[in-house]
C-alpha cells in the first residue's frame, strides 16, 4: 500500500508520514503540486492526500490534473479552511473524500481502508472489461438486434431493469452491456449470484455486517450494496433470494439507503440495481416466493433474453467467436468449421442455451481435425435431437 502526502507545511507532511509509517504504510511526501505531479507520473500510489490551499499550483489543479490522466489513485483533500461548499466541490471534481484540518487519525485510517476498497474494485473492474468473453453481445438476429436496440436506449438512464432468460443465455452479457454503456461505467461493477449465496447470508452479503453481529463476524464488512455506491449492482437469480432478504432489498431501492446487519445506523447509497432471473416472477409471486412490490420495482424496464434454440441464425457466429475465445485463452490453434459441422450444431437442440455451445466448441476444437467436420460432431457431440 503506497501513501503520497502532498502538503506545503513540513510539518504535517512530516508528522503524517511517520504516523502512517508506522501503521505500515509505504508513504511518500511531495511540498507542492508539479512535485506530486512528477512523482505520480513516476510511481503507482493507491491514495494521495493533497491539501488544498498551496502556493503556485492548488491542490484543485493537482486533483483535476489527476483525474483528466486517469490515474488509479483515490485523492482524499484536507484543507484547514475548509466548508460544505468546498467539500461538494471537490468531490464533483473527482475527490474521493474531503478531511479538514486538524486531522484526526482514526478518520484518516477508515478513509484509507474505504479508498482502497473502491481503487480495487475500479481495477478489477477494468481487468473484466478487457476479457474477450463478455465484452459484446454475438449475432445478427432478429432477436439480439432487438436486445441491442434496448440496450442503447436504456443504459444511459438510471432505470432499474430486470432481464429475464434461460439459464445459459447470456443474461450476464447483456447486464454487462447496459453498464459498459451507462455513465456510470467509471464506477464499480458489482455482481452477486443470489443463488450460490446460502440463506442465512445472503443479508450480510449484500447488506454487510458489524464486528460481533454473530459468531463468526471478527470483523466488519461492507455488503455488496456499500462496494457499488456510485455504480450498478447486478443481482443475478434474484428469484432465488429469501423473502427477508427481499424487503430490505426493496427498503434500499425505496429509500436508497440500508443498515449493516447488527448495527441501527443507515447509510445512503446511490446504487443503480439490474437484477436477472430465470424464473417466471409473477408465478413465484402467486405462490407467495417473491414480493410483488419488489418486482414492479425491479421491473422498470424488462429484457427478455432468447434461448439459443430461438436464435439458431447466430450459431455461426458465435462458433467463430467462441473458437477465437478459446484460441486466445489457451494458446490453442484456430480451427475451422466445416458448413455441413456448422449446419449439424444448427439442427441440434440447445438446453444448456449459449454455455453449452461454448464447451461443445472447446470439445470440438480438442478432439476434432482441422476443419473440424460434419463427423467429427456426430462423434463428440450428444445426439442431434
Amino acid at each position: 500500500m503506497k501513501i503520497l502526502i502532498v502538503d506545503d507545511e513540513r510539518a504535517i507532511r512530516n508528522s503524517l508520514k511517520e504516523i502512517l509509517g508506522d501503521e505500515g504504510y509505504d508513504v511518500d511526501v511531495a511540498e507542492d503540486g508539479p512535485t506530486a505531479l512528477a512523482k505520480v507520473d513516476k510511481e503507482k500510489f493507491d491514495v494521495i492526500f493533497c491539501d488544498i490551499k498551496m502556493p503556485g499550483m492548488d491542490g484543485t489543479e493537482v486533483l483535476e490534473k489527476i483525474v483528466a490522466d486517469g490515474v488509479d489513485s483515490a485523492v482524499v483533500m484536507i484543507s484547514g479552511h475548509g466548508d460544505i461548499d468546498t467539500a461538494v466541490e471537490c468531490i464533483k471534481k473527482g475527490a474521493f473524500d474531503f478531511i479538514q484540518k486538524p486531522l484526526d487519525l482514526n478518520r484518516i485510517l477508515i478513509t484509507i481502508k474505504n479508498a482502497t476498497d473502491k481503487v480495487t474494485i475500479v481495477k478489477e473492474n477494468r481487468q473484466l472489461k478487457k476479457k474477450v468473453y463478455g465484452q459484446k453481445m454475438v449475432g445478427e438476429s432478429e432477436p439480439m438486434q432487438h436486445i441491442r436496440d434496448m440496450v442503447s436506449k436504456v443504459a444511459p438512464t438510471d432505470a432499474r431493469v430486470l432481464i429475464i432468460g434461460p439459464n445459459g443465455s447470456g443474461k450476464e452479457l447483456v447486464a454487462r452491456s447496459l453498464y459498459e454503456q451507462s455513465t456510470r461505467s467509471g464506477m464499480p461493477y458489482i455482481e452477486v449470484n443470489c443463488a450460490a449465496i446460502p440463506s442465512e447470508l445472503i443479508e450480510s452479503e449484500l447488506f454487510g455486517h458489524e464486528k460481533g453481529s454473530f459468531t463468526s463476524a471478527i470483523k466488519q464488512h461492507k455488503g455488496k450494496f456499500e462496494q457499488a455506491d456510485g455504480g450498478t449492482l447486478f443481482l443475478d437469480e434474484i428469484g432465488d433470494m429469501s423473502l427477508a432478504a427481499q424487503a430490505k432489498v426493496l427498503r434500499v431501492l425505496q429509500e436508497k439507503r440500508l443498515s449493516r446487519v447488527g448495527s441501527d445506523k443507515d447509510i445512503v447509497v446511490d446504487v443503480r440495481v439490474i437484477a436477472a432471473t430465470n424464473k417466471d416472477l409473477r408465478k413465484e409471486i402467486e405462490k407467495g416466493n417473491f414480493r410483488e412490490d419488489l418486482y414492479h420495482r425491479l421491473s422498470v424496464i424488462v429484457i427478455t433474453v432468447p434461448s439459443l434454440d430461438e436464435r439458431k441464425d447466430d450459431i455461426p457466429l458465435l462458433v467463430d467467436y467462441f473458437v477465437k475465445q478459446v484460441s486466445t485463452e489457451s494458446g490453442m490453434p484456430v480451427r475451422e468449421f466445416t458448413p455441413e459441422a456448422i449446419k449439424l450444431l444448427q439442427e441440434k437442440t440447445w438446453p444448456g442455451n449459449i454455455r453449452e455451445l461454448n464447451n461443445v466448441v472447446e470439445r470440438l476444437m480438442i478432439l476434432g481435425g482441422n476443419p473440424v467436420s460434419a463427423e467429427d460432431v456426430k462423434l463428440y457431440v450428444t445426439p442431434i435431437q
